[in-house]
């Protein structure tokens, strides 16, 4: 199984970027596709998940500005991010589980190599 995240960078507080994470090696319409983010000397947070029929779970932090969504043809999971805030600025990853959604990092079998996402004010 292969996560490979991508769309990370640098932008100024306002501004948008879409992530994308596109999968290999698993049945990736049967699984919850999610977004983590870890800032420097912090824990890896839950962003938002996606299940296999589009429900959406959020972070309260994020809710209003990002949106998460999957294309089951491309097995690919994207992150819309909106309004992007300096305490957005963290490495992201996407995480992938079988079936049922979860917001513990620690419920999530694969992980992709994670993408930096820096916003300055």
């Amino acid at each position: 199984v292969q996560l490979q995240a991508s769309g990370g960078g640098l932008v100024e507080a306002g501004d948008s970027l879409r992530l994308s994470c596109a999968a290999s090696g698993l049945a990736f319409s049967s699984y919850v596709m999610a977004w983590f983010r870890q800032a420097p000397g912090k824990e890896r947070d839950f962003v938002a998940a996606v299940n296999w029929s589009g429900g959406v779970s959020y972070s309260d932090s994020v809710k209003g500005r990002f949106t998460i969504s999957r294309d089951n043809a491309k097995n690919t999971a994207y992150l819309q991010m909106n309004n992007l805030k300096p305490e957005d600025t963290a490495v992201y990853y996407c995480a992938a589980r079988p079936r049922l959604t979860a917001r513990d990092r620690n419920a999530y079998n694969y992980w992709g190599q994670g993408t930096q996402v820096t916003v300055s004010s």
